[in-house]
């Protein structure tokens, strides 16, 4: 017993020192953005990886459920329109999900990257099962965003094999063996996407406004 309760009391710390991000939206934010989807209930993996070199750079979660979400864990994407709690994203529009996907698919100064969408279909029972997963699954530390996306699969029906560890990529991989996956790959000059003026640099990061 405590033993549990040292690790309660650790914990915060543990989160501050790997740089989890503990914004929390308040109920009229969230409520304010929702958006539902007509499209079918699925979950798509987000992988940014670098044209470079090859390597994975972050992993996030789309989830359509009865509301649709982005999962960023440990995930530097901010807007006015996308409310946060825990690395959950609300308020993820057609137009929200690419303004997203931009920010990501950059030529910055050091590297380029792309991004890539892979979607499978599911059930709604399915979908709300990983909705509620990324609800409960807390902020996550740098560095482990697809140990968390992996977090948030093996607590979905039908994902439960998603591999564990550091590995964009490896994540990535796996999730392409899912029966029905389709795939994307977006550029940064992309002409479905919203492109840089939507990008402003604030000391020395990026960060996405709405025009």
């Amino acid at each position: 017993m405590l033993r549990r309760v040292l690790i309660a009391l650790a914990l915060p710390l543990f989160l501050a020192a790997c740089g989890a991000d503990n914004k929390w939206a308040s109920d009229e934010a969230v409520r304010a953005v929702q958006y539902r989807s007509d499209e079918q209930p699925s979950i798509s993996l987000i992988t940014v990886i670098g044209l470079a070199r090859g390597e994975g750079g972050h992993s996030a979660l789309m989830i359509n459920a009865s509301q649709r979400v982005i999962f960023d864990p440990a995930g530097s994407f901010v807007h006015p329109r996308a409310p946060e709690r825990h690395d959950v994203l609300y308020g993820i529009t057609p137009e929200m999900r690419n303004v997203y996907i931009d920010y990501h698919a950059r030529n910055l100064p050091r590297e380029r990257y792309y991004v890539t969408l892979d979607t499978v279909p599911v059930t709604a029972e399915v979908a709300e099962s990983a909705l509620r997963a990324a609800q409960g699954n807390g902020p996550v530390g740098k560095a482990f965003c697809a140990v968390g996306s992996s977090a948030v699969l093996r607590s979905t029906p039908g994902f439960e094999g998603a591999p564990s560890g550091f590995s964009p990529l490896r994540l990535r991989d796996w999730f392409l063996t899912l029966p029905g996956v389709q795939s994307t790959q977006f550029l940064d000059d992309d002409p479905r996407l919203v492109h840089g003026d939507l990008l402003q640099m604030k000391d020395g990061s990026i960060e996405a406004y709405d025009r």
